[in-house]
């Protein structure tokens, strides 16, 4: 099994990104659209690995991810982002992907990273 958690405030965005993780290899998955969300969802299940945006409508991805690891630890991410300037340095390491989508790249660093 696989529990992913997608952190993306465009609706949209995020159904394709869930998308993306299912067709991947994802068993389940939950989005969230703010940090505060997000660390919420992290809460109430751990994910097995974290699809983010970098700049939410509130609060940003490598802060909840920051604290999601720092509660539940080490997690792999994927940074998905129309501004990955903004995610350099990211902690923990991760992978970093700008938009537009480029879904093989996605799919591939998944499925290194997501224990499927």
């Amino acid at each position: 099994m696989c529990h992913v958690l997608v952190i993306e405030d465009e609706w949209l965005l995020a159904e394709h990104v869930c998308d993306i993780a299912m067709r991947a290899g994802a068993t389940s998955v939950v989005t969230a659209e703010c940090e505060i969300d997000a660390v919420e969802a992290a809460t109430l299940r751990k994910p097995d690995i974290i699809l983010s945006d970098v700049m939410l409508i509130s609060g940003t991805g490598p802060h909840a991810v920051e604290t999601i690891i720092a509660r539940n630890g080490a997690t792999p991410v994927i940074f998905i982002t129309g501004t990955p300037e903004a995610c350099k340095p990211c902690a923990p390491p991760a992978v970093i992907f700008g938009k537009p989508i480029d879904e093989r790249a996605v799919i591939a660093a998944f499925r290194e990273l997501a224990p499927v």
